[in-house]
């Protein structure tokens, strides 16, 4: 297990002093599971219960709406809305704030569009030596043809901006391939998105959580998607609890030292190329038989929840979930000068 400094804090007189505005698509929710939301809503409600128990002076919306004219009284913003229905919109947030002169948590615009855009993100695996199957990248509007797509016996098609696993498809012919690309390029609902293509690799899914303390990024506890299929295609609606998913995966410690110890190697060459992120989550498919480790994507600002990765990570450390959120808060704070 990861060695952590001591959770930040942030002080009575900058709990005071500074107003923090959330910004999350259920930052208001009060319910349970969201009919097509999911679990996200009990996130997003959850992590607003975290931010009041902090005591901040904190000031909530739910849609960008607030910030296109720059908002009185508002020192910061803690930054929720990544999906938002719309082509790239895990950008507009940092635009947005960098055209109001806000100060905000996370990543800056280019290095959230450089990490989203999971074919970019490969590139930039691959010149730093990192492991990473073949893969192609089809633009909406550029040529769909078979030429670049790579030889293997199965596919696994999804956005290339995706997140939560929502429109991914498998396929295990140009064909199929073909038709899946068409249904995400045509994704009317999600405004049309580009598509990447990459063999499906048997074995399971390590997620590698990492913290910014003091300007250096820190790795908490890793955990695996074991998954009891090794061929099951994890969906969106069992990420987001839509359906019955507990007999298909479960997400575990990940306590193989030598494995651990080459991850470790992998993302701190990973990370290079995103600082300053504040949080983010990188992500391996690992066979724990054959012991073969690739790169598959990254998430900057990605979900905090305490039953998700991060959350059960911060409490593998020995870390409450306050602990967690104001730690990666205070961070933000004091990277702008504001603690």
């Amino acid at each position: 297990m990861p060695h952590l400094p001591s959770p930040l804090k942030i002080s009575a007189d900058a709990k005071a002093r500074l107003a923090i505005l959330f910004l999350a698509k259920n930052a208001l929710w009060e319910g349970d599971i969201h009919p097509e939301d999911g679990n996200h809503a009990v996130y997003h409600r959850e992590m607003r219960e975290v931010l009041e128990g902090l005591g901040l002076n904190l000031k909530l919306t739910e849609t960008h709406d607030i910030l296109f004219d720059p908002p009185a009284g508002v020192d910061f913003v803690f930054p929720l809305l990544n999906r938002a229905g719309f082509f790239n919109s895990e950008m507009l947030v940092p635009l947005l704030c960098e055209r109001a002169g806000l100060p905000y948590l996370g990543a800056s615009p280019i290095l959230r569009g450089l990490s989203d855009d999971k074919h970019l993100a490969k590139r930039a695996a691959v010149e730093a030596g990192i492991p990473t199957a073949p893969w192609a990248v089809y633009r909406k509007g550029a040529p769909v043809t078979p030429e670049k797509l790579p030889e293997a016996p199965r596919y696994v098609i999804k956005p290339n901006n995706s997140s939560a696993s929502w429109g991914v498809q498998d396929a295990r012919d140009w064909e199929g391939v073909a038709a899946a690309i068409r249904c995400i390029h045509e994704d009317k609902a999600n405004g049309g998105q580009d598509a990447i293509v990459e063999p499906f690799l048997d074995g399971s899914d390590v997620e590698v959580p990492v913290i910014t303390m003091g300007g250096e990024p820190q790795i908490l506890p890793m955990l695996i998607f074991r998954q009891g299929d090794p061929s099951h295609l994890r969906t969106y609606y069992e990420k987001r609890d839509l359906v019955d998913r507990s007999q298909k995966y479960s997400l575990d410690p990940f306590e193989h030292p030598a494995m651990t110890a080459r991850i470790a190697e992998l993302t701190k060459r990973c990370w290079e190329e995103y600082r300053p992120f504040d949080y983010g989550r990188f992500e391996f498919r690992v066979n724990e038989e054959t012991g073969d480790i690739q790169f598959l994507e990254l998430n900057l600002n990605c979900n905090l929840w305490s039953q998700k990765v991060f959350g059960r990570a911060a409490a593998l450390a020995g870390w409450t979930q306050g602990e967690l959120i104001e730690t990666v808060l205070a961070e933000g704070l004091a990277r702008y000068g504001l603690l």
